[in-house]
């Protein structure tokens, strides 16, 4: 049975500032946001064959991981890994100013994609704690608290105790989160998400995509700062149907 989802929507070629590699560990050279004309723009769902009994399960987890208003139109998709520091530079610097002033007032809808990188060995079980999370509605909150301790538990080699000691701080029932996590019942969400992104050339973290409905409009690869953000959506607001 295969779980329908409307995030994963990918650009097929990137350049790339102050990002995260699978490759390396630190920032690369050049600079762009690139148009996504030409673009993939196929919503696509979680990974195939999933069992019947997980369907409403996952949905709840993907569901969760959009905030915004259901009638907007143009959407930011955020494709990232909770260990890349450059992923938590933006959190740290823009995400605050882009919530309030395009995802609170109902202006737009974004949504979190993951993609851990091979090097970064805690980020799978990040992306799978903050799924977890999402299952019980407290996806965005877990997000934060994973990106404000990165520093914490990069250095782990083991960052589950945690991850279940942020999850325990935001009132979860963690018995029901610590089923989750150790079935790892997110698990194929998440290696879903990082394969689409791999089939259509994205490597780097964080990776952003405007779009109008399921239209991409700009991909923007690195950690820029909101007035970045704030030219590509006001486009895509001007030009997004009412």
């Amino acid at each position: 049975m295969r779980l329908r989802s409307p995030l994963v929507a990918l650009l097929a070629s990137m350049v790339v500032l102050a990002a995260c590699r699978s490759s390396d560990s630190g920032p690369q050279e050049s600079a762009a946001t690139v148009p996504a004309a030409g673009a993939a723009a196929r919503a696509s769902g979680a990974a195939g064959g999933t069992p019947a009994a997980d369907s409403a399960f996952l949905a709840t987890a993907d569901a969760n991981r959009i905030q915004g208003s259901p009638t907007a139109s143009v959407w930011l998709l955020v494709i990232s890994d909770f260990q890349c520091p450059f992923c938590r530079l933006w959190h740290e610097q823009t995400y605050d100013a882009l919530v309030r002033e395009y995802v609170q007032p109902g202006r737009i809808r974004m949504a979190y994609i993951n993609l851990p990188l091979s090097n970064h060995a805690n980020a799978g079980p990040a992306a799978e704690a903050a799924m977890c999370a999402g299952v019980q509605g407290k996806f965005w909150p877990m997000h934060d608290q994973i990106f404000r301790s990165q520093e914490r538990w990069t250095p782990l080699p083991d960052a589950v105790p945690t991850y279940d000691t942020l999850a325990t701080g935001l009132g979860l029932d963690m018995a029901a989160w610590r089923s989750c996590m150790s079935g790892r019942r997110t698990a194929p969400m998440v290696a879903a998400d990082a394969s689409r992104a791999g089939q259509i050339g994205v490597r780097s973290t964080p990776t952003f995509i405007v779009m109008q409905g399921q239209q991409p409009m700009k991909a923007i690869a690195g950690a820029f700062p909101i007035d970045t953000f704030r030219v590509a959506l006001d486009r895509a607001l001007a030009g997004a149907r009412p």
